[in-house]
């Protein structure tokens, strides 16, 4: 295998070169809009043999590196962490635009296989503790901007099912749904970093809402070899959820953390919530496609909160 990732310096990227550090799958080239600041900031990450980054942007199609040939593309890039920090229509025109780009490069690379890291926001709003299964056809509301990033998704899905029936290019899709380990920012959007920071450096853990709507969380290990084993074979055409189907409240999961971290330090939920309300705000994934390829979940909640939030103050962070 001769492997191009994209996002390789973003969370997915850091957790797959820490995976691959492990389980060396294959020759692997990173695309970078600058190659010299990452290896400064993870020359641990760079240790990996073989490794070449390569400077180039997917948002622009001039820089990628013609004349190099690959078997495999793995597009990592566009992720949901910094894309708050986006405009709506320049949060379209990155994923969307960026997925054609790479579909256009991994044909003319002569690549056999193309994995997509999709996510579950496709699905639009979800409801309850009951994972939703691949076939589901809900989708974000398109006249809502603020849905840009999962109709973006759901856009470049269509993409891949384009390429592979105009070109024979095996795309796979990678529907992804929350993650916590060590390389997970603990100062964006995400409840469960936070949750970690707070524990770590604050007098309190603060939960902004109500703590009602219902997450799962997968360790960033079990996320890299799930997506390497997509890569390599998951069904041409055919789209996966990626996560945990173990579900509980964003409040169960601040009082956890703390359990885990700092036990004696108190948890504070700035709203209040009907707990008994008929429908509750849920994210999770039913993941018994994955799973019928061999694919099982080796690191527990706990224990992927602790290695966190290990791993965070052995940086002397946040």
């Amino acid at each position: 295998m001769k492997l191009l990732l994209t996002g390789g310096t973003g969370f997915f990227g850091k957790a797959l070169l820490r995976y691959w550090q492990q389980q060396p799958a294959a020759d692997v080239c990173i695309l970078s809009r600058d190659p010299e600041r990452f290896r400064a900031a993870h020359p641990d990450l760079c240790r990996l043999p073989g490794l070449r980054l390569l400077r180039g942007d997917i948002a622009d199609a001039a820089t990628l590196p013609r004349g190099e040939q690959f078997t495999h593309v793995l597009h990592a890039a566009a992720d949901s962490t910094l894309g708050p920090q986006l405009t709506p229509l320049q949060r379209y025109d990155q994923i969307v635009g960026g997925t054609r780009n790479l579909l256009d490069f991994a044909v003319a690379s002569g690549a056999r296989r193309f994995l997509l890291t999709s996510s579950g926001a496709v699905y639009g709003r979800l409801t309850g503790a009951t994972g939703v299964r691949e076939d589901c056809l809900q989708m974000p509301d398109p006249l809502e901007p603020g849905q840009a990033y999962g109709v973006a998704k759901r856009a470049a899905e269509h993409l891949c099912a384009l390429y592979r029936q105009a070109h024979g290019l095996e795309t796979v899709v990678a529907r992804c749904f929350a993650f916590v380990g060590p390389d997970l920012p603990l100062d964006v959007h995400f409840a469960i970093g936070n949750f970690i920071r707070d524990a770590l450096a604050a007098d309190a853990i603060v939960v902004n809402g109500d703590g009602l709507p219902l997450r799962s969380y997968m360790h960033q290990h079990d996320l890299a070899h799930w997506l390497t084993v997509l890569l390599e074979r998951g069904a041409a055409g055919e789209a996966y959820n990626v996560g945990s189907p173990d579900a509980l409240s964003v409040g169960e999961l601040a009082h956890r953390v703390r359990d885990l971290l700092a036990p004696d330090k108190p948890v504070r939920v700035l709203a209040r919530g009907d707990a008994a309300a008929a429908t509750r705000n849920g994210y999770i994934p039913n993941v018994e496609k994955a799973l019928a390829l061999g694919l099982t979940l080796n690191w527990s909640l706990d224990d992927a909160i602790r290695d966190t939030g290990a791993a965070a103050r052995a940086r002397r962070l946040p």
